[in-house]
């Protein structure tokens, strides 16, 4: 059984929280790879030669404004050549991890994301208060409903270095935001107050799990060193509610063989998984599409 930091049962602490803080998902042997891969990886974004990565003063997809790094997409790609991420994404830890804390099967896991977040250069940084797959406008009886929408799915930051830049309202995920949340993520998302807020601190090598759902934010601090690994898994139960929050970062690489080449035995399923989650998606979307009338 797979536990957290603080003694309780993994799985338990993810439900009632919605987040949960996991020691040794990275082998020892592992983690100067890592290191050295990210390092590369960052001065590409930063110079300019990688192009897929996130602006300072622009929180959500696109990104195409900007100077100071804050996040790198796609470390998965061939074009960067650093199949240590895919090694350590598909590795025995990480998807015995996830199957726990989804309650599945490593067959039953889809791949979906995996980028990097990193310490700006010349400034800090602060992201708004937010649930990633409900806007903050939306009335309370409709948020209500889609709080009910299993999460199929987990995501996760795992830190090369020390941080605590992540910011939770914990247990957030099971209910609608209080009238003073609502005001907050509507009115003033970058507040540093927020009722009830826990910043988390992470050694270097530790996880947090959280449900994407909760209410979070960070606070990207320039003075501090960050290579942090962020990362999602789905599942196939209900794996095409994701598509939207997945496929708005761009994934075209992803139907190129010589992805599915660098891809470890351990992923070939749930990138099978993947490509029929696209699909299905694809086909829910045209059949919503209105049929236009000839004359």
């Amino acid at each position: 059984m797979l536990y957290s930091t603080d003694g309780r049962p993994a799985h338990d602490a993810m439900t009632t929280d919605g987040f949960v803080i996991i020691d040794n998902l990275i082998k020892p042997e592992l983690l100067e790879p890592l290191r050295e891969a990210a390092e590369r990886v960052i001065k590409k974004a930063r110079d300019g030669e990688w192009k897929e990565r996130r602006f300072v003063g622009t929180p959500f997809p696109p990104w195409n404004e900007g100077t100071d790094v804050w996040g790198v997409q796609h470390l998965l790609n061939p074009e960067l050549g650093e199949p240590v991420f895919a090694e350590w994404y598909g590795s025995e830890e990480m998807i015995n991890a996830v199957c726990e804390l989804l309650e599945v099967k490593p067959e039953e896991l889809q791949l979906e994301l995996f980028n990097m977040l990193v310490n700006p250069q010349d400034s800090d940084f602060d992201l708004p208060w937010h649930r990633d797959a409900i806007k903050p406008k939306v009335p309370a009886d409709e948020e209500r409903e889609l709080l009910k929408i299993p999460h199929y799915g987990t995501q996760w930051n795992t830190a090369l270095y020390d941080e605590s830049c992540l910011f939770v309202v914990p247990a957030s995920h099971h209910r609608i935001r209080t009238p003073e949340e609502r005001d907050i993520t509507v009115n003033d998302p970058l507040c540093r107050n927020m009722p009830g807020q826990l910043q988390v601190h992470l050694k270097a090598g530790q996880t947090v799990f959280y449900n994407n759902n909760i209410l979070h934010r960070a606070i990207y601090y320039s003075a501090n060193k960050r290579a942090t690994l962020h990362a999602s898994f789905g599942s196939t139960e209900g794996g095409h509610y994701r598509a939207a929050n997945i496929f708005q970062h761009g994934l075209d690489w992803m139907n190129e063989d010589r992805f599915v080449k660098t891809l470890p035995p351990s992923l070939e399923t749930p990138y099978k998984n993947l490509q029929a989650m696209s699909k299905r998606a694809q086909q829910e979307k045209e059949q919503k599409q209105p049929v236009s009338a000839s004359a």
